[in-house]
């Protein structure tokens, strides 16, 4: 949907993002330890992000794995937002809740665009859909950093279908035991 903004106006927008300090890990959860590692077997932290996860390709959901996650960790909560965004706060791109602790994430298991994928509870993004968001900058406005973040809980969360990002983030309030991150790249030029 962005890529068909001009290039102008994405160069007349670079100066604008949401910002690192906007996102839940930086903001909501900035005290938490950082001891939970997150990778992905399509990119490196702080690579570029590859097409076929993005608006550029079919848009499916990126793998994911995690370790290292403390004792008495019951779930996980992934929760993906861009810090780069033209927006006041960083646009949702995936909210995925009471994860398996042991779990992990294969290419495509999320809901995307490119398909229903396989499982998971999942909330809204900011187009209001229970999916992966692919990334889709607008041309011009620069590089976008996609924080994965990833959340060890003390229990599940009860949520209601369709959680929004303000729902999940009251619902994790004292429930957080540790968390991660992995952050990856994306530029239209």
């Amino acid at each position: 949907m962005l890529e068909k903004l001009p290039h102008a106006v994405g160069a007349a927008l670079s100066g604008l993002k949401a910002g690192l300090d906007r996102t839940a890990y930086h903001q909501d959860f900035g005290s938490l330890p950082e001891t939970i590692s997150l990778t992905s077997a399509a990119f490196a932290d702080g690579a570029s992000l590859p097409a076929r996860v993005t608006a550029d390709g079919p848009g499916v959901s990126p793998p994911l794995a995690w370790s290292g996650l403390p004792a008495g960790t019951s779930h996980v909560v992934l929760l993906v937002e861009d810090a780069g965004s033209p927006t006041p706060k960083p646009l949702v791109h995936l909210i995925a809740w009471n994860l398996a602790a042991g779990d992990t994430l294969g290419e495509g298991d999320v809901a995307s665009p490119a398909g229903e994928g396989r499982r998971h509870d999942l909330g809204r993004n900011s187009f209001l859909k229970d999916q992966w968001l692919p990334p889709d900058p607008p041309t011009g406005h620069g590089p976008h950093a996609y924080l994965f973040q990833i959340y060890a809980l003390n229990a599940p969360l009860d949520l209601p279908a369709s959680p929004g990002r303000a729902a999940l983030i009251e619902a994790m309030a004292g429930r957080v035991l540790a968390k991660g991150c992995l952050t990856g790249l994306y530029e239209r030029r």
